[in-house]
């Protein structure tokens, strides 16, 4: 079965860097769109990046220049290089595979969700 697995969560201080990874497993891994999504107070949850198969990225505005998604497809792995975190970054962080290889912002497109990664952000 559709496996995903985050990883490399934390608490870092202001300026700081992380680099969040998730292991996937159970599926063709290359042929599909993969993601990053946020859960944080307030603002529920929203997309912050993804990869499409054919490695078209996506980034909302407020993380743009800041993170970096990628993907090994090889290694069947998803990660999003986070640097100078601010405390807005503070949230859940999950790894979501979508249905096709094409990425999109609907909500019912994304079926498969890995557990989570806790970011904090001290100031």
């Amino acid at each position: 079965q559709v496996q995903l697995v985050e990883s490399g969560g934390g608490s870092v201080q202001a300026g700081g860097s992380l680099r969040l990874s998730c292991a996937a497993s159970g599926f063709a891994y290359s042929a599909y769109c993969m993601g990053w999504f946020r859960l944080s107070p307030g603002k529920g949850r929203e997309r912050i990046a993804s990869i499409s198969s054919g490695l078209n990225l996506y980034y909302t505005d407020s993380v743009m220049g800041r993170f970096t998604i990628s993907r090994d497809n090889v290694k069947k792995t998803l990660y999003l290089q986070m640097n100078s975190l601010r405390p807005e970054d503070i949230g859940m962080y999950f790894c979501a595979k979508a249905w096709s290889g094409a990425c999109s912002q609907a909500v019912e497109t994304w079926h498969y969700w890995g557990q989570g990664t806790q970011v904090t952000v001290s100031s």
